[in-house]
């Protein structure tokens, strides 16, 4: 998944490294630049802070996520393909398990720390439902964009804890939350949907004429020599 020749690459696997054996509070920068066999002028090139580091692994799994992602089939609903997608970043994520279980037990307990991360962790919903060709554009977009982002936080916490071989545990509680999200959105979508037609229901017939004609008139048109 990432260049080993590249110092930004060097330096998210040598933290993602650290973070196996260690609590991810007490990692320092010093130390993942002493790990990656880099300076820390070198480090300091390619990232801001330890926040930046792990923004650069979720673009690097996201990017990892598309390339392995399935074509989708004829019969294929978006739902499904959505399921197979988030699947795909779960299992490219598996041999990172152990140091993103340290990452998460310490950042929930700093929500500065992880606050910086929703931005790079709602762009990865984003690429997911595009590439499972949800709609996004509108408000409806940013809808499913931020109920995706719920979904897969709540089934990530499960994900940290299934040590079943096909992850049987994470499918579940995928295929449960997507369906219960879904009939959500149905039904906002359905509400916004009446609400539009009722407000249109309310306006007076001819209103758009009658607001012609009670215009005041404009200039009259210069006289031709």
């Amino acid at each position: 998944m990432f260049d080993d020749f590249s110092k930004r690459s060097k330096a998210v696997q040598a933290a993602l490294n650290l973070a196996k054996e260690r609590r991810w509070s007490d990692i320092g920068l010093t130390d993942i630049a002493r790990a990656a066999d880099l300076s820390l002028a070198d480090l300091r090139r390619e990232f801001t802070c330890k926040t930046d580091i792990l923004r650069a692994f979720q673009a690097e799994l996201d990017a990892e996520t598309l390339a392995r992602a399935k074509p989708a089939g004829e019969a294929q609903s978006r739902r499904d393909r959505l399921f197979d997608i988030v699947m795909t970043r779960f299992e490219a994520m598996q041999p990172y398990k152990p140091a993103l279980k340290r990452i998460a037990s310490s950042l929930c307990c700093r929500p500065g720390e992880a606050a910086p991360l929703l931005c790079s962790s709602l762009a990865s919903q984003y690429w997911m439902l595009e590439a499972a060709g949800a709609k996004l554009d509108g408000p409806g977009g940013a809808l499913r964009v931020a109920g995706l982002a719920a979904i897969y936080g709540q089934v990530f916490r499960v994900w940290l804890d299934d040590d079943t071989p096909s992850l049987d545990k994470t499918m579940a509680a995928l295929d449960k939350r997507l369906g219960k999200g879904e009939r959500m959105l149905s039904g906002i979508e359905t509400a916004c949907g009446d609400l539009c037609r009722l407000a249109c229901g309310l306006m007076p017939r001819g209103w758009s004429r009658e607001a012609k004609q009670d215009a005041p008139p404009g200039p009259a048109p210069a006289a031709s020599p």
